[in-house]
């Protein structure tokens, strides 16, 4: 082998552990992820009763990009021990109507025809 040879072989037997070690890195990150979403759904199943659990995943389908803080505000709630019992389906919406902003409630200061108008467009725009 030339000078050149060995030279290309080393650089490849670098690059192969860089890429080797991005994949271990990978694979870490990727477990570490599972184990905090265990982790969290394991907190969810103790202060959740199961059709509290269920509205949380309509939710979830839904409106995905909510159910994370929302979660994460219950297991706050249950860290800092303002839950005193497990969470049953109506106090759930309790407190996801504080949670979660209504679009009711915006449509509640307008007058009755432009909320008609609305909804007619949100219906036309659903399809």
């Amino acid at each position: 082998m030339s000078m050149d040879d060995d030279e290309l072989d080393a650089i490849r037997r670098r690059k192969l552990v860089e890429y080797q070690q991005a994949q271990e890195q990978a694979v870490a990150q990727a477990q570490a992820r599972e184990q905090v979403m265990a982790q969290r759904q394991q907190i969810l199943r103790q202060i959740l009763t199961q059709e509290a659990r269920e509205r949380l995943a309509r939710i979830e389908l839904a409106y995905p990009e909510l159910t994370e803080s929302i979660e994460s505000q219950l297991i706050a709630l249950a860290q800092s021990g303002r839950v005193q019992k497990v969470i049953d389906d109506e106090t759930l919406r309790q407190i996801l109507t504080r949670l979660i902003p209504k679009k009711r409630e915006k449509l509640a200061s307008r007058p009755l025809g432009q909320v008609r108008q609305w909804r007619k467009r949100s219906r036309k725009s659903a399809c």
